[in-house]
């Protein structure tokens, strides 16, 4: 396995392939609008929502720089990227539609690399193409398991899973 076919198997893994953890999606599956605007009472959490807008904005940063889209840093900071604006049904799906398309999209770009691709670095950034995604894979892996805590404390995800 090279180091592309290792970070696509990452990829998937984090969104929508379970390996040693459920992906994504499966957190995600089944939400309703008010359990995905749930917080714990008494503590600063945020929502599952908030937290969906948040991988959203890092991952369309990178298809940005993938696309050439991005030419500077976007003025906003890392709070900014938790914040849901619209909580309706609508929102929602329109939400998970994007974060699917935004996946996807860098997916696909990933699995036309060359291996020099891997090495590249975007401009005005000082790490590698391949270092920027692995980032995001961990970045995913720990956000999905916050997701499932929220999830496991308002009693929407079973306490107990199996495998076959």
């Amino acid at each position: 396995m090279n180091k592309i076919e290792l970070l696509l198997h990452g990829w998937d893994s984090c969104y929508e392939k379970e390996d040693w953890y459920p992906p994504l999606t499966d957190a995600l599956k089944g939400l309703t609008v008010e359990q995905a605007n749930w917080r714990p009472a008494g503590e600063h959490v945020n929502t599952i929502w908030e937290t969906v807008h948040h991988l959203i904005f890092y991952k369309e940063r990178l298809l940005y720089r993938m696309t050439g889209q991005e030419t500077e840093y976007p003025d906003s900071t890392n709070d900014d990227t938790f914040v849901v604006e619209d909580s309706s049904s609508e929102a929602w799906e329109e939400t998970l539609a994007r974060l699917q398309a935004v996946h996807q999209g860098i997916r696909e770009r990933m699995a036309r690399w060359e291996e020099s691709d891997f090495e590249h670095i975007y401009p005005n950034r000082m790490h590698p193409s391949g270092s920027w995604v692995n980032s995001l894979i961990l970045h995913d892996a720990y956000h999905t398991g916050q997701i499932m805590l929220i999830r496991k404390l308002q009693g929407s995800w079973p306490s107990r899973r199996f495998f076959d």
